[in-house]
């Protein structure tokens, strides 16, 4: 009597057999089921993926709530859209930013702060960071600038004000250069995201003269560039406040895309979003290996 065939391995069987390999998603890794291991640990380790603001391979958490990542990223996108619209002068527009505070308080402050919360409880040290870090941003700006509010502006006097504010910004922009060197291990639109701070700053300080003061410099530093740089005379400088514009909707729309990277899955999508892995990044190294054992094994069938 023949033995008996054995049943076919499942996909989810497949992996918990060999965990050490890391299998190319596509797209959204957080979109496939997971195996654990008989303690209830997950056995897989995930290549980076700006979606769910993961800069290495890591292991995904057993979920009891979803990614919170998409949430916090649609909020700093959307309230950095809106400002670097105002910031581009868009339908003469330029200067009156009173719309935005709404959004940085509820949306790009209090929604992102939570998100970042929530990242902290999933183990997610860096986006939970990150979040928090930008969640806090929005509402301290919003602090600043609100009309009327907190007179901030007033206690300083206009040159002296931007001054302030300059180093205000350029404390953020410390930060972001931090973060951004946490991601050169990752994937294109996770970098670009942070790294636009230093394309902001090279494209600025291009443009700059020798006569614009520290505080103008410093201030356009910040990748979406949330401020109107000043000059000599106290007085935003129109250029350099449309520079900051373009760089806020250029960062508003990689912050979306990241966005859709986390939220796209078979479910919901017709398409994955790409997410570009660096070559030399784990998931890079890992793609190079095997396409080198498939040429090598087609090589072998030829002999």
């Amino acid at each position: 009597m023949p033995p008996k065939p054995s049943p076919p391995t499942s996909h989810r069987e497949n992996i918990a057999q060999h965990p050490h390999r890391n299998p190319d998603y596509g797209g959204n890794p957080l979109a496939h089921i997971h195996s654990n291991n008989s303690d209830g640990t997950q056995s897989l380790r995930l290549p980076a993926f700006a979606g769910g603001l993961q800069p290495g391979l890591y292991k995904p958490p057993p979920f009891k709530f979803g990614n919170p990542v998409p949430l916090g990223l649609s909020g700093f996108a959307l309230t950095t859209f809106l400002l670097s619209m105002i910031n581009l002068n868009t339908r003469n527009l330029g200067g009156q930013s009173s719309m935005v505070m709404a959004p940085a308080y509820a949306y790009g402050g209090f929604v992102q702060l939570l998100a970042g919360m929530w990242e902290i409880v999933l183990g997610n040290v860096f986006g939970g960071t990150a979040l928090s870090t930008y969640g806090g941003f929005w509402i301290s700006l919003g602090i600043i600038l609100t009309p009327g509010g907190f007179r901030i502006e007033h206690a300083y006097g206009i040159p002296d004000f931007y001054t302030a504010f300059a180093f205000y910004i350029f404390a953020w922009m410390i930060i972001t250069i931090i973060f951004w060197l946490c991601t050169l291990r990752s994937t294109l639109f996770f970098t670009t995201l942070f790294g636009s701070v230093a394309a902001s700053l090279m494209c600025s300080t291009a443009k700059l003269e020798k006569e614009k003061n520290l505080a103008q410099l410093l201030t356009v530093t910040f990748p979406s560039a949330y401020l109107d740089a000043a000059s000599n005379d106290g007085v935003p400088d129109p250029t350099l406040t449309r520079l900051s514009g373009g760089f806020g909707i250029a960062a508003a729309f990689i912050a979306w895309y990241n966005m859709i990277a986390g939220i796209a899955d078979p479910s919901n999508s017709f398409f994955m979003i790409p997410v570009v892995h660096f070559p030399w990044s784990d998931k890079g190294r890992e793609q190079r290996k095997a396409k080198r054992d498939r040429n090598d094994s087609d090589a072998s069938d030829r002999v």
